[in-house]
């Protein structure tokens, strides 16, 4: 995608934090971006801070796939394609497994991996016309086990290996595939206000020029998974 004027892209949970930062940068790069979230007062604070005619939003919970192909049906009737996919929509629970209750295990399934699953199906079919990009937003918590992530850790190791997978299958369409697993971030995420104290994390900007860079790599290059970390942990 050397030009990207007027590919349009699609981001899930898009109003705040990576998603509203990847979303920023796209919108600067000529692109025109959808952003959906779980409630229309979080669409419109995103809009409000994206203050760009080339963004849509839509309200979509990705743990139901009725939502995920409702979404994609507004943007092609909008936009008339889809050439990008960012499925960054993420909840974490953190607590030891003895403690951990089911709706806390099944919240972070349904939305970290299923809603991954419900994404890609509901645009598989824009993206093969388009020759396009699904991305996920995973973590290094996708390779890495800690104590109170098992829920956590379970949700992200399946995105990076349903991912990987779904890059086999769909490389024959010309459709590309990368799951993104970034360290500390500084977002909203589990609650968190970021202040000047995360300075040292990756910023959601790093995180948009990181996905600007796949868009443009050659079309004949693929890297399918990518670990990205602060170059210095938080000194403490």
């Amino acid at each position: 995608m050397e030009n990207l004027k007027d590919k349009v892209a699609y981001i899930t949970g898009g109003t705040k934090g990576i998603g509203l930062g990847v979303a920023k940068t796209l919108l600067d790069n000529g692109m025109k971006v959808v952003i959906s979230g779980r409630s229309d007062a979080s669409i419109q604070e995103g809009l409000k801070s994206l203050n760009d005619e080339n963004a849509m939003g839509v309200v979509s919970d990705v743990s139901k796939i009725e939502d995920e192909m409702n979404a994609v049906n507004q943007i092609a009737a909008k936009w008339g394609q889809l050439d990008v996919v960012l499925a960054n929509a993420g909840v974490g629970n953190f607590a030891p497994i003895d403690e951990m209750t089911e709706v806390q295990w099944h919240q972070m399934i349904d939305t970290n991996l299923n809603g991954v699953f419900h994404t890609l199906k509901a645009s598989i079919e824009e993206l093969k016309k388009s020759k396009g990009y699904y991305m996920t937003l995973a973590s290094l918590a996708g390779t890495n086990f800690f104590p109170s992530g098992a829920g956590y850790n379970a949700s992200k190791f399946g995105v990076v290996g349903f991912t990987q997978a779904a890059m086999l299958d769909l490389r024959k369409y010309d459709v590309k595939v990368t799951t993104i697993m970034p360290g500390s971030v500084a977002t909203h995420f589990n609650n968190h206000v970021p202040d000047d104290s995360d300075a040292w994390k990756i910023q959601p900007e790093d995180i948009g020029q990181l996905v600007l860079d796949l868009l443009k790599m050659h079309s004949r290059t693929l890297p399918s998974k990518i670990e990205v970390r602060p170059t210095r942990p938080d000194k403490k």
